[in-house]
């Protein structure tokens, strides 16, 4: 019974510092982009990709090895991406130029998906069922800290010793959890023993997902990006008819098919990230290239909204259980649609306090949105779908992620093209910003219509 405690405080630790590492290397980085982009003589469509290269790569592994993690086991694929992960944001930290930064983001990201895949499915599998449900609130409070501490923290070694600082800080955490993993975290568990790995259907998915977020994100200045957006879609309409007879399939798609609830849960989930992820990314280009603010002052400034996502998150996980999760949910992308049309309003003379304001509004939103939205997809399955249902619900938060980078990126080679991210290309910028957030405003008013059509799980 001792060992079995000690196991269980054990990997829920691991859990919420690795969570929380990831989270604070996202939102930190957001600051010291204006930094890196100056050191590096990056233009401002560079430094997206700095941003986009490791979403994209995070999202085209995550569910190959959630799978992969089942069929060899979950902690040797946590112990693995803890290595990766730790291992390349070291070598970020010694990044000569934009683009060894980008490959280095790449490795990043692929290490970050290994412990996404892992993270939560050892919770489930350690951690007795009486007490799950505190364990994950623990993990997503981690997350909501790192995204909350990071801009403060960031911003101020940015300022102070240098965006390489934060790589390095990092690095550190991560090797001590290496650390923690490899002597304290003993045992393994494998959830799909005798099942085959469907390499073809990874192959696909994999240069599908990629080919059609690079596709998107560079249509306006690559003479071969609608080739390869076409190629992107072909390759994912061929990965889903092959994933229909395949028997041990990457994807199950029956959840999807016959799970109304679980389908417009998801897809609501998507636009949501979609929507708002690279409004961190915007606001910070915002206020230290337009208007001026100094690193620490930009990390304070955007503080705002994870704060709120933190503080009313439990209480919206708690009100689901009471209310419908898709009413909840819906008045969450409500807000978050209102704010980021508020933001269409943004100019140069915009006062601090109403950008604070509207920050926590969407702060709020993504709250109400994120722990009912969830609660909708858990209570809609089975439980021996419950780690099929948590590789997809990080599926969907790195594709909208990655979508949302890619229409920021785009945007910015519209408008932007290759000037750098000075004051002198303030009025570029200032257009790319306004109509990324009508885009990203009218996409998540669409999304009110996905929530809802998710039904009652209640009944």
């Amino acid at each position: 019974m001792n060992n079995s405690h000690s196991l269980e405080k054990i990997t829920v630790a691991t859990v919420m510092v690795t969570s929380f590492l990831i989270a604070f290397m996202g939102s930190s980085l957001n600051v010291a982009l204006p930094s890196m982009g100056m050191d590096f003589k990056s233009s401002a469509l560079m430094l997206s990709w700095i941003v986009s290269s490791y979403i994209l790569a995070s999202a085209a592994f995550l569910l190959p090895m959630g799978r992969l993690a089942d069929l060899a086991g979950r902690r040797k694929i946590y112990l693995g991406g803890t290595i990766l992960f730790t291992a390349f944001t070291c070598l970020c930290g010694l990044a000569w130029s934009g683009l060894s930064m980008t490959v280095f983001r790449v490795l990043q990201g692929i290490g970050a998906s290994m412990i996404y895949a892992t993270g939560m499915a050892l919770l489930t599998t350690v951690v007795p069922i009486y007490r799950r449900g505190r364990a994950m609130g623990l993990a997503v409070t981690a997350v909501y800290a790192g995204l909350s501490v990071g801009p403060v923290v960031g911003g101020a070694m940015c300022q102070h010793l240098g965006w390489r600082s934060i790589f390095f800080l990092t690095a550190a955490g991560g090797a001590c959890m290496v650390g923690l993993i490899w002597l304290r975290l003993k045992g393994e568990w494998v959830g799909a023993r005798g099942e085959r790995f469907d390499y073809g259907g990874s192959v696909l998915y994999m240069s599908g997902l990629v080919a059609v977020l690079y596709g998107i994100s560079t249509i306006s200045n690559g003479p071969w990006a609608k080739y390869i957006l076409v190629a992107g879609c072909l390759l994912m309409s061929t990965f889903v008819l092959l994933q229909i007879s395949t028997p041990h399939p990457l994807m199950n798609l029956r959840l999807f098919s016959h799970n109304v609830t679980f389908a417009f849960s998801n897809l609501a989930a998507m636009i949501n990230y979609s929507s708002t992820f690279a409004v961190s990314f915007i606001v910070s280009l915002y206020l230290q290239v337009v208007m001026g603010f100094s690193p620490r002052t930009t990390g304070l400034i955007l503080l705002a909204q994870p704060v709120v996502m933190a503080v009313c998150s439990s209480f919206a996980g708690a009100l689901s259980d009471r209310v419908e999760p898709r009413i909840v949910a819906s008045w969450g992308m409500g807000l978050n649609a209102a704010g980021l049309l508020l933001f269409v309003l943004l100019s140069t003379t915009t006062p601090v306090w109403l950008i604070v304001m509207n920050l926590m509004l969407i702060g709020l939103g993504y709250a109400l949105f994120s722990s009912p939205n969830t609660n909708a997809i858990m209570g809609s399955i089975e439980e021996r779908f419950y780690g099929v249902a948590s590789s997809m619900v990080s599926t969907m938060r790195m594709i909208g992620m990655a979508t949302s980078m890619a229409i920021v990126t785009l945007l910015l080679t519209h408008y932007v093209g290759g000037g750098g991210l000075d004051p002198a290309h303030s009025a570029e910028l200032m257009q790319t910003f306004r109509m990324a957030f009508i885009v990203f405003g009218l996409l998540c008013f669409l999304g009110i219509f996905a929530s809802l059509a998710r039904g009652n799980v209640r009944s």
